[in-house]
């Protein structure tokens, strides 16, 4: 299959710089549709450079856009951080609900009383 340890050696290094160049392509889109000020044409333009000159219009995307790419990443880190935060302060919040509701079922079938009751209730608020 390869003639030499050379030969190994160079396909490694190109299959790397490919796997790379399609990483940062990746980004690049991503990066270009989440950017809300940029208009639906030169989005189809920055795509068409992208296929047509892949390396030169993406060394030049990463040059011209640099600081906005970071702010747009930044922003979108920000916002699922916050999402996820919402969602956590839910679920806890409902979790609690669901707790107390299940123990004042068991209080009304007899199968706590009142003390083993408020101690499941207390424990739910506060975790």
């Amino acid at each position: 299959m390869w003639d030499s340890f050379w030969d190994f050696m160079w396909y490694t290094i190109v299959i790397f710089a490919f796997v790379a160049y399609l990483l940062i392509l990746f980004h690049v889109i991503g990066d270009l549709f989440r950017d809300k000020a940029t208009s639906g044409w030169a989005k189809a333009a920055w795509i068409l450079f992208l296929v047509f000159i892949p390396y030169i219009a993406l060394f030049v995307y990463l040059i011209a856009r640099r600081s906005g790419m970071a702010e747009r990443s930044v922003a979108a880190h920000e916002a699922a951080r916050e999402q996820a935060d919402e969602y956590i302060r839910k679920t806890a919040g409902r979790s609690a609900a669901d707790q107390i509701s299940t123990a004042k079922g068991l209080l009304d079938d007899g199968v706590i009383d009142r003390v083993e009751f408020e101690q499941l209730k207390s424990a739910a608020i506060s975790a």
